[in-house]
């Protein structure tokens, strides 16, 4: 689908849902007062959809520990397990600063990465009046695993950082399913010129839909924007479907995905792996824990 196409679908899918949102029973359970508007809560019920950001923040004085695993890859059957000979693990934890701003920081075992994270946000959909939930998103990678070599004699510490900047944009347009979209800019100080970009810019799209009180399915997938023309990339779009599943404190997601790496910036630049069972699709989870 052309993106003009994909655009003026997604403008009357929000115009649309707008006009005919009901004011039923469950929407007023799902629903906070604050200065005598109904705030609509729970779009999503994870900080992700799969590996894509919510619009969900913790609310102030709430930590999330995170626990995140992708095995390796799937398409190669016996040969690596089915993934269990090589996985990759990401732990990290998320502070709500305030009920509308939150920081986080993680590590991960590709390129042993440290992410710093800042979610802060911008407005709430209303059941009579605001569309919308609207979050901004930052973060900064900081890669430990380069070092100085033949390739690379002039490393500096400002080459080990790269950066996303990502404006979510969320509508329940039920009680059981949800729709996001999100603008996404990826910023490398050290890129293959060959191979990757500088810059990147993509249009993510993400969607929930709740199965019964404690299980819904996701779907997300973000396209690039930018590709030079006539540029072959050797990486592809990412997809990704899961399950999530409230658990009492905590919300463990199981995750289908073409990308193995977790930090944004890769996820959203150097996807390897496709859907059509020829290259890299890989399987984990997300697990939130809420103290």
């Amino acid at each position: 689908m052309k993106i003009k196409s994909f655009l003026s679908f997604v403008f009357v899918f929000f115009v649309v849902g707008y006009a005919s949102a009901q004011d039923d029973l469950l929407s007023q359970l799902d629903a906070v007062k604050s200065d005598k508007k109904e705030i609509e809560t729970a779009a999503f019920k994870a900080l992700q959809i799969c590996n894509m950001q919510s619009t969900k923040l913790p609310v102030k004085g709430e930590f999330y520990v995170l626990i995140s695993h992708r095995f390796g890859d799937l398409a190669k059957g016996l040969d690596n397990f089915f993934g269990l000979d090589q996985a990759y693990t990401k732990i990290g934890g998320i502070y709500g600063v305030t009920n509308w701003f939150s920081l986080g920081a993680s590590r991960q075992t590709h390129g042993k990465i440290y992410e710093l994270t800042a979610k802060y946000k911008f407005a709430n959909q209303e059941a009579e009046g605001f569309p919308v939930t609207i979050v901004g998103y930052n973060t900064m990678d900081i890669n430990s695993e380069l070092k100085k070599n033949d390739l690379t004699p002039g490393l500096k510490f400002n080459n080990r950082l790269a950066y996303t900047t990502q404006l979510l944009v969320s509508r329940k347009f039920s009680d059981s399913f949800s729709f996001e979209l999100a603008p996404i800019y990826v910023h490398k100080n050290l890129y293959d010129g060959i191979l990757d970009q500088k810059d990147l810019l993509l249009l993510g799209s993400g969607a929930r839909y709740k199965l019964s009180k404690r299980l819904s399915v996701n779907l997300e997938y973000a396209a690039r924007l930018n590709l030079p023309e006539g540029f072959t990339s050797p990486y592809h779009n990412p997809l990704s479907a899961g399950l999530d599943i409230e658990t009492g404190g905590h919300v463990f997601q199981l995750i289908f995905s073409n990308s193995q790496p977790m930090n944004d910036v890769t996820l959203f630049s150097n996807t390897e792996g496709r859907w059509d069972g020829k290259k890299q699709l890989y399987f984990g989870f997300n697990m939130y824990r809420v103290f």
